[in-house]
């Protein structure tokens, strides 16, 4: 090992004995302090735009647990936030942006940059206080998921009236995914100069997209970013997270540019590692369902990924965001698998 950080050396290139490991969505609602600070703000904007807060509630799983990255407690509607949408979260109810942008101009939007200045100050506070072997890890959604909630509003289970809409206004809803972009350029830059080691990319809804439209929406676009953050912030790994993308996933990894690649729950990493660029570092699998079971399920869970993805540079992690019910005791119980597999 020649990097001290052995999961920012992984992404790097650099296969581990023992991979490094951090779990999206590791900083939340199953971890009772999270919820005690949450309560207190009164709301997840609320706490999302308090520095102090938000940087409390990233480092909660570092102490709890000693993962080797940290990652930034924030939204990845942010972005629309910032490019002038407004951004609520109703209880029970999931995000909201309006004017949603189907029956709304994007020209008509006022752009306020200023809205991500408490995540650059949120950065700042986490560098400053992570254990020097603690990679931190910043993120922006990708430009298809994000114009997914812009378009509709709200999220929904098949992005239909996204798609509609791109299919029905090419033009229109290319404007959508040039305005993301280059806010997401800005916005990862800034996080990196405030202080993040490596970013991840979400794609949560890349399945959902024809071929030409993953080409188009989902490839095209996270190629830009990644372009413009190797000429602005050179050496800074990013991490690809095009969930449900499947057979597409090589594409993806070959044509995006991206350092790393995260796989979703339904992809066999024993095909990913065939199918995947020689050495490309590779992030997942673990399904978050296992993780709640526990047991027997969880041990041979994870012996099989630890298996597939033992030639190439891996960094472990869930096939998506942990879920609010998994027991504390399972994820003491990944750690102890993966970090001693006896």
């Amino acid at each position: 090992m020649t990097h001290p950080k052995t999961l920012l050396a992984t992404l790097m290139g650099e296969r581990q004995p023992i991979p490094p490991v951090w779990l999206m969505r590791q900083a939340g609602r199953y971890l009772p302090e999270y919820r005690a600070l949450r309560a207190e703000k009164g709301g997840f904007l609320a706490l999302a735009t308090d520095p102090d807060a938000a940087a409390e509630v990233t480092l909660q799983p570092i102490r709890r647990f000693g993962f080797d990255g940290a990652i930034l407690f924030s939204d990845i509607l942010m972005v629309p936030w910032a490019l002038g949408q407004e951004l609520s979260f109703g209880v029970g109810e999931g995000p909201r942006l309006t004017p949603p942008l189907v029956d709304h101009a994007l020209a008509a939007l006022e752009r306020v940059p200023a809205r991500l200045e408490p995540v650059y100050a949120t950065v700042a506070r986490v560098a400053a206080s992570l254990p020097p072997q603690t990679t931190f890890l910043g993120f922006a959604g990708s430009p298809w998921t994000v114009a997914t909630y812009m378009v509709a509003g709200q999220g929904s289970r098949d992005q239909g009236e996204t798609r509609r809409y791109a299919y029905a206004d090419p033009g229109a809803f290319g404007a959508v995914i040039a305005a993301i972009t280059a806010m997401t350029i800005d916005y990862l830059a800034g996080q990196i100069a405030a202080g993040v080691e490596a970013v991840q990319l979400f794609d949560s809804w890349s399945g959902s997209l024809s071929p030409a439209q993953f080409e188009a929406y989902v490839i095209a676009p996270n190629a830009a970013i990644v372009a413009a953050l190797r000429t602005r912030c050179p050496g800074v790994p990013v991490i690809g997270f095009p969930k449900g993308a499947g057979g597409k996933l090589p594409a993806y990894a070959r044509e995006t540019g991206v350092d790393a690649v995260g796989l979703d729950e339904t992809v066999d990493p024993v095909w990913a590692h065939r199918a995947l660029p020689d050495g490309m570092p590779v992030q997942g699998n673990l399904d978050p369902l296992a993780l709640i079971a526990g047991g027997p399920a969880l041990t041979s869970a994870i012996d099989r990924i630890l298996a597939a993805l033992a030639e190439r540079p891996h960094v472990f992690n869930l096939g998506h965001g942990i879920d609010q019910h998994t027991p504390i005791a399972h994820v003491e119980a990944l750690l102890a698998r993966v970090r001693n597999p006896g």
